[in-house]
This record gives structure tokens, C-alpha cells and sequence, in this order.
């Protein structure tokens, strides 16, 4: 019988040779190894880039003829109902006259764009120059006498198209991350406590629905009321109002849909927590959390593209620095190029915005599994 054992197969580190001598390390079987096709579908897939699925299928030689119907699905599709629409736009804008002259097609824009870009180049030249002169003249002056005091004053001209954007961008980010900062611990104690939502839910529902054109004056008599800038404040009270209003507009979806996502967690988890007598804490980090991650990441995509869409009425409205500004001070300019750069905006807004969208579902792919809600 102790023969028998010690020559059985089932034991992993003998052969079934009489000797039962060990394995040498590379006659061990080896875990196969992911196709690379795999890989990058996988990784495209959580960047949201499904469209170069089909090539890499195709390029690995899984079903050409189902994969080149996929490209065409998936890419042929769009760019002809995009052309269908530039076409018609192109058509429908010669027929309209405007007191600008006529409405922009797509080569207007196209050239208005390039134009945008050119101003940025030369701007930039022109601040590359502006510090390079600063420097020059403190040199000289500390030549002159070493224990002079010098400094480098900011570039104080005209801010360009990019500029804008990244202004945009830098507050609607603020804003979104106040929001978060304030949704997601007051969703989840309304998704634990009945009486916290009892309590909560007659306000949210009163709140919800301002217009952010509502609650702009109210933030900006705040902001002056108590934020004195000087010289070296960190934040303008433009910056500071048009961040606020974001937050206070975009933070419902994502405060809502944390205390849905933490009422819906199956009874028998958050009984399992109280028998393992786990604290308040710990229940949250390792239980709430990652069983509510799906929904609370659709509340902050929802929150992400209000907050982006509220930033630019508020900007328009309160002439606070960004992409709202840049478009209306076009509209105020009322040049026969201003037609074509507020076009030019538009497509630049509806971009940023599906970026922005993109970017939260890879994250709500990474962080809740796979389990994205589209």
C-alpha cells in the first residue's frame, strides 16, 4: 500500500516513476500565456475605444469577413451620417443670411479653427518675448548693483481660445470635485438611515431642480461678501462663483444615485456586518462602497456633464474667464468672423464634454469591475 501511495499521480510533486524523484522545474506545466489580441481588446474595451476592436480581431485573423463588417458597423456607419450631416449643414448654412452675413459651413469653421490656433502661437510668442525682456533688464540691473530687488511681473495679455479651455476645464473640475466631496458621504447616509432620507429628501427634491441662472447672484453676493482677494489670494471670485455654481447644481445625480446604489445592497451583506460586529467604518469601506460603486459612478458621469453644461451658461452669464465668455464676447464683437468662432465653440464644448464622459466610464470600468451602466 505505501508503494502505491508514493508512485500515485495525484501527488504533483512526484512522477510516476518507482524512483519518485522530483520534477526539474522546467518540465512543469506552465500556465498559458493571454493572447496579445486578447489583451488589447481588453485594454481598449476599458478606454472606451471599441471602435479598434474590430481591427485587432482582424489583424489576429478571427472572422475577417465578421470582423470587417464589424469596422463597417462600427466605423463606416458614423462617418457617413457624419458627412451626410456636414453636407446638409454646408447646404442649409448658404441659405440662411444672418445681420453677420451668412451662416458658417463646415469649411468656415474648419478655417476659423485654424485661425483660433495661430492667435494661441502668436500669443504665446508674445509672452515668450514679454519675460524674456524682464529677465534681460534685471539682469542688467543686478550687474549694476547686486543687492537690487527685482521680480517678474505676470504677462497680462489677452487670454486665447486654448486658454479658455483649459480655464473651463480647471473649474468645472473644482466644482465637480466639491460636489463629489459633498454627495457621496450624505447619499450613503441616506441609503443606511431611513430617517436621514426622510429628513434630506424634501430638500433635495426642492434643490434639485434651480437653474443654475437662479443661484449665480446668490453665490456671487456670498463670494464678495466673504472672500477679500489681494494680491497674493490663491483664487479669483470669478474663478471661485463659477466653481460654486457647478457644485451646487451638479451634486444631486451623484448624492442620489449613492443613496440608491447604498439602499439596493442585499440585506443579507449589512447583516453579515453586524454579526461580525464590524464599526461604522469598516462597514463602508468594505461592504457599502464596492457593492454601490456601479451606481455612484452613473451619478458622477450624470454630475460630470451637468457640472460642464452649467459652467458654460454660468460663465456666459456672469463673464467670469472661459469658454462661455469666449463665446459671448464673439457674439458682442459682432464681426463677420464671429459666426464661425462661436461654431468652432460649440463643436469644442459637445467634445470636451464627450471626453469627459469617456473618461468616467473607463473609471467606473476600473473601479466597479466591469459593471458600467451605460
Amino acid at each position: 500500500m505505501s508503494d502505491i501511495a508514493a508512485n500515485s499521480p495525484a501527488d504533483p510533486l512526484l512522477k510516476g516513476s518507482p524512483g519518485g524523484d522530483e520534477s526539474p522545474p522546467g518540465d512543469r506545466p506552465t500556465q498559458p500565456k493571454t493572447p496579445l489580441s486578447v489583451r488589447l481588446t481588453k485594454y481598449l474595451d476599458l478606454a472606451g475605444l471599441n471602435w479598434f476592436i474590430p481591427f485587432v480581431k482582424l489583424a489576429a485573423g478571427e472572422s475577417p469577413r465578421e470582423q470587417a463588417k464589424e469596422v463597417w458597423m462600427m466605423m463606416g456607419v458614423p462617418a457617413v451620417a457624419f458627412l451626410a450631416f456636414l453636407l446638409v449643414w454646408n447646404w442649409g448654412a448658404a441659405q440662411i443670411e444672418t445681420s453677420l452675413g451668412a451662416v458658417p459651413g463646415p469649411q468656415a469653421v474648419w478655417s476659423a479653427a485654424g485661425t483660433l490656433l495661430d492667435e494661441h502661437t502668436r500669443e504665446r510668442e508674445k509672452a515668450v518675448a514679454f519675460y524674456e525682456r524682464q529677465e534681460k533688464r534685471n539682469a542688467a540691473r543686478l550687474e549694476k548693483n547686486p543687492n537690487a530687488e527685482v521680480r517678474i511681473r505676470p504677462y497680462t495679455g489677452k487670454p486665447t481660445f486654448l486658454d479658455q479651455i483649459i480655464t473651463s476645464l480647471y473649474t468645472v473640475f473644482t466644482g465637480f470635485i466639491l460636489a463629489t466631496i459633498i454627495a457621496v458621504p450624505i447619499g450613503i447616509l441616506c441609503g443606511l438611515s431611513r430617517t436621514v432620507n426622510l429628513a434630506l429628501n424634501p430638500m433635495i427634491q426642492i434643490f434639485k431642480p434651480v437653474s443654475p441662472l437662479a443661484w449665480l447672484p446668490i453665490v456671487t453676493m456670498v463670494v464678495s461678501a466673504l472672500y477679500v482677494t489681494s494680491d497674493d489670494s490663491w483664487f479669483d471670485k470669478s474663478f471661485l462663483n463659477s466653481a460654486l455654481t457647478v457644485m451646487l447644481c451638479s451634486l444631486w445625480p451623484t448624492l442620489i444615485n449613492t443613496a440608491v446604489g447604498v439602499s439596493s445592497i442585499d440585506k443579507d451583506l449589512t447583516n453579515v456586518g453586524r454579526v461580525l460586529n464590524l464599526g461604522f467604518t469598516t462597514q463602508v469601506t468594505k461592504i457599502v462602497l464596492p457593492c454601490s460603486l456601479p451606481l455612484i459612478f452613473t451619478g458622477l458621469r450624470l454630475s460630470l456633464g451637468v457640472g460642464w453644461m452649467v459652467l458654460i451658461a454660468a460663465e456666459m452669464l456672469a463673464q467670469n474667464p472661459g469658454l462661455g465668455k469666449f463665446v459671448w464676447d464673439e457674439f458682442q464683437n459682432g464681426s463677420s468672423q464671429s459666426l464661425a468662432r462661436i461654431m468652432v465653440a460649440v463643436f469644442t464644448i459637445g467634445i470636451i464634454g464627450f471626453l469627459l464622459d469617456r473618461i468616467m466610464l473607463t473609471l467606473q470600468k476600473i473601479f466597479s469591475f466591469g459593471e458600467a451602466r451605460l
